[in-house]
């Protein structure tokens, strides 16, 4: 499945790991131990499976990869949204911003694979 043009869902989760990895170490700075190792680890999870999905065996494969990388992304999005909401954690609007969009890029993908 794989093809070597631009794929913009592979580009902006490789984009999103990247500025996740400066927000977990902007927690870590603060302290925030256990929400920097949970954000990062699904917010570079998302961008690794929706990689390994383009080199998927089959549909379902593929689908099941996309559908990985959606529940990383949900997940994100609460932590993301914890931080928003309170007041010792820091929060950066770009990021809960560009997460809802990998989500809505992520279902359209889903829905229309399984077509």
């Amino acid at each position: 499945m794989r093809d070597d043009k631009e794929n913009i869902i592979v580009k902006l989760t490789f984009e999103f790991s990247l500025d996740i990895l400066t927000f977990a170490e902007e927690l870590e700075e603060k302290k925030k131990y256990v929400f920097a190792n949970q954000i990062l680890k699904a917010g570079t999870s998302i961008g690794a499976n929706v990689s390994e999905a383009q080199n998927a065996e089959s549909k379902a494969d593929f689908i099941h990869k996309m559908k990985i990388s959606a529940k990383e992304a949900d997940e994100v999005q609460y932590f993301l949204k914890l931080c928003k909401e309170s007041k010792n954690y820091p929060f950066k609007q770009e990021l809960l911003d560009k997460i809802q969009t990998i989500i809505k890029i992520l279902s359209k993908i889903i829905s229309s694979s399984k077509n």
